[in-house]
């Protein structure tokens, strides 16, 4: 079977892998699969972290307070009330696109070839003589204790 590639954005969502867009990408509900069952792909490289998490509550969030508070100003209902309306739906609300964003974040660092940083030292300089991240010669100096400025 050759490869074919999708956009990640439609394999993720799908819970497809990212190379062939066949086989599974998750074992269970958030835990991924050891790799691809239908091209062999390694998920091993795949490292989301708290992406998903932060993107689903940082959307979902607000509404969810928005609707606490117009629900709250406008019945004023006792506190146990918010326990059993707006925390489960705060829950549900939150949880459901888990997996589509775990999935889309997988499948984004397979298709941009996503890796961990790595820290570039300050003598290994540009071509332009200054350090790594644009700067000039004696900015560079100023950044490193123990060297001098450049007098120019």
């Amino acid at each position: 079977m050759q490869p074919r590639e999708k956009s990640p954005l439609s394999n993720g969502i799908r819970g497809r892998c990212p190379r062939c867009g066949e086989g599974k990408l998750f074992r269970g509900f958030l835990k991924l699969a050891p790799r691809c069952d239908v091209c062999g792909l390694d998920y091993g490289f795949a490292d989301p972290a708290d992406g998903p998490a932060f993107f689903a509550m940082s959307a979902m969030a607000f509404p969810i307070v928005g609707f606490a508070l117009w629900f709250d100003a406008a019945h004023e209902p006792p506190w146990w009330v918010h326990l059993v309306t707006t925390l489960p739906l705060l829950v549900v609300i939150c949880a459901a696109p888990l997996r589509p964003l775990k999935g889309w974040l997988v499948c984004s660092q397979y298709f941009y070839k996503a890796e961990e940083g790595h820290l570039i030292l300050a003598d290994a300089k540009d071509e332009a003589g200054g350090n790594n991240l644009g700067g000039s010669p004696a900015l560079d100096a100023e950044a490193q204790p123990g060297r001098k400025k450049d007098p120019s």
